[in-house]
């Protein structure tokens, strides 16, 4: 069967990719940067470039397939509040283009939308199903609620503040009742729905077995890992002070903070439906499923994870546009030495940022993660997906991997902190063994000067100490 999947870099995807290959499905992955995308992790794969704001780009997609996954999210792109309007206007675009081809039926990924006033993402998501619907082809929406695996932002949000707040002091939302699912589960109705008639034209609520509020997801969360936690609910945290609580606390952009929070008012519990029965899915507790993705965790087999679609404002027109790193008008820390272990220098490289640190200074990256935090950048805490692997497109605590080649011994990276111009950091290993550290930064007017000689001390020993340490000199 040939499969048509969309939001091949996002979270879900990354999961359901794999499962389609190993059934033989020939699958067309659609990226806006090829660049982001592992096909070597996939292989099998057919990767397209498409970037469904642009017209232009649709005509990479063949028409001769069977089936379309709609996996494309706006809320946590950058949008800011335009992002019902990127919804609405990608929808369109891929409907019209679906259309045209032979594709019998679009699969799309959506969220429970069972009460009456609705947040603006959950309107959005409603009004994205709208435009799907088709005379050219089926669609069959499913929708689902908080989504718990390795990787998943609500897990991640939920570890966060269970793990760091011994004693929670929280919004009323917490009392909200949900009705969470573990990812595998959503890919057991994702693929058992490929082609299904009797689910053409419909909608289906997915969820687990269990309803919860989300105070007792927190406490459950916490008696899985053997912690005790308080949990305090107060009624005068408005959702502005809610979204902020939850950007500060846990690893969350604040757009998607304040999104989740407005999402996290309303009831979000299935309405009953024999869809699991007929694909005979068994459906995992949430506490299962929180073991499930511990047991990822700690074999490192984390997949995907929600860190990895997003990106700065400025990477959305393509990473390989800068991978030229520049020098005319730049501020350049260039260092070299000579290393006598490649292959151990080479692995310490692979392995900086995240739990590692950056083996120098570290506590001073945390100040700067933080300080970056406070004026709404990403900060630290996306850390890596995995301790040892980097691919192109990963992020890397505030940085993001533009190129990650151990043939060529090299390893490019671009910062996504709040910065007064644009960052570069580059480690990479000549045939002669000799290790060159280059740091690359582009100033932007006066208050990019400013910043650079104002950090520039706290280069001149950061930088030695990096590098003296990736090569074990000390």
């Amino acid at each position: 069967m040939k499969i048509l999947l969309t939001g091949a870099t996002g979270y879900i995807a990354q999961r359901l990719l794999p499962v389609l290959l190993e059934a033989g499905h020939e699958v067309f992955c659609c990226v806006r940067d090829k660049q982001r995308f592992n096909a070597q992790q996939f292989p099998g794969a057919t990767v397209l470039e498409v970037d469904f704001l642009r017209e232009e780009t649709l005509a990479n997609i063949p028409d001769n397939i069977d089936v379309a996954y709609y996996l494309i999210h706006s809320m946590s792109t950058g949008g800011g509040e335009d992002f019902e309007k990127l919804e609405e206007t990608t929808a369109t675009h891929f409907k019209q283009r679906i259309e045209k081809t032979h594709a019998r039926q679009v699969i799309y990924l959506s969220g429970i939308i069972n009460e009456e006033e609705l947040s603006k993402h959950l309107l959005s998501r409603k009004n994205v199903e709208e435009i799907l619907k088709s005379e050219h082809y089926a669609l069959t929406t499913l929708r689902a609620g908080i989504i718990v695996g390795s990787g998943s932002a609500s897990f991640e949000i939920i570890r966060d503040l269970v793990e760091k707040l011994p004693v929670m002091i929280t919004p009323r939302w917490l009392h909200t009742q949900c009705q969470p699912i573990a990812i595998r589960n959503v890919v057991d109705f994702l693929t058992g729905t490929l082609l299904l008639e009797e689910t053409y034209g419909k909608s289906f609520d997915i969820g687990g077995p269990d309803i919860l509020t989300y105070k007792q997801m927190l406490l459950k969360f916490a008696e899985v890992r053997g912690l005790k936690r308080r949990i305090l609910v107060v009624p005068v945290m408005t959702p502005k002070l809610s979204s902020y609580w939850l950007y500060f606390v846990t690893s969350t952009s604040y757009s998607l903070a304040k999104n989740l929070v407005h999402s996290m008012k309303v009831k979000v519990v299935c309405r009953p439906n024999d869809l699991a029965e007929r694909l005979h899915i068994e459906l995992l507790g949430y506490e299962k499923a929180i073991s499930l993705a511990f047991d990822k965790i700690e074999q490192n087999q984390v997949l995907s994870s929600w860190t990895g679609a997003q990106s700065s404002a400025a990477l959305s027109k393509g990473i390989s546009n800068y991978m030229q790193v520049p020098t005319n008008g730049c501020f350049i820390d260039k260092r070299e030495l000579k290393i006598d272990d490649p292959e151990y220098v080479l692995k310490r490289i692979w392995s900086i940022g995240g739990k590692t640190g950056w083996y120098y200074g570290t506590w001073l990256w945390e100040i700067r993660g933080f300080l970056d935090k406070v004026t709404g950048g990403v900060g630290l805490r996306r850390g890596r997906r995995h301790p040892e692997q980097i691919y192109p497109g990963d992020p890397l605590d505030f940085w993001r991997v533009l190129l990650a080649n151990k043939e060529e011994k090299r390893l490019l990276l671009y910062a996504e902190m709040k910065l007064p111009g644009e960052a570069w950091l580059e480690f990479c290993l000549d045939e002669n063994n000799v290790l060159k550290q280059t740091a690359t930064f582009r100033p932007l007017g006066l208050a990019g000067r400013l910043y650079w000689y104002s950090v520039l001390p706290f280069h001149a020993f950061i930088f030695k100490g990096m590098i003296t340490n990736i090569a074990g000199k000390v």
